[in-house]
């Protein structure tokens, strides 16, 4: 594993931690590295109960990795209606789900060739 590769995998758990504070609910960290045509290196996916919450999960992990590593998302779609958030930091792509489009574009199935990462409580 190559110093990219872990810098991503840090990332990604830092994401899911920022998520976890907040109380988003369903964490799932997603390790694409070995499934082929994979957007990016890890998916982060978790849902929030509305769109208030859906956005104040993007907010925190925005502020997180602000705070610890100094990165900015290179791109952030849907934040306005906030039904589905997707931000993009490159190796990792963050999406922050209201339950109901999480249920529907069941990205968890989609990806599942990607092993899940535990996260320690």
């Amino acid at each position: 594993m190559d110093n990219r590769e872990k810098e991503a995998e840090v990332l990604a758990r830092l994401v899911a931690q920022a998520l976890d504070n907040k109380k988003s609910e369903d964490i799932r960290v997603l390790d694409l590295r070995k499934v082929h045509g994979a957007p990016s290196e890890f998916f982060v996916i978790a849902s929030g109960n509305v769109p208030s919450h859906v956005s104040a999960l993007s907010d925190a992990v925005f502020e997180t990795v602000k705070k610890a590593t100094g990165l900015n998302p290179h791109k952030v779609e849907g934040y306005n209606n906030a039904e589905w958030i997707l931000m993009d930091y490159f190796d990792v792509v963050v999406h922050i789900f209201q339950k109901e489009k999480r249920a529907f574009y069941r990205l968890d199935e989609l990806w599942s060739d990607g092993e899940e990462l535990k996260m320690e409580n």
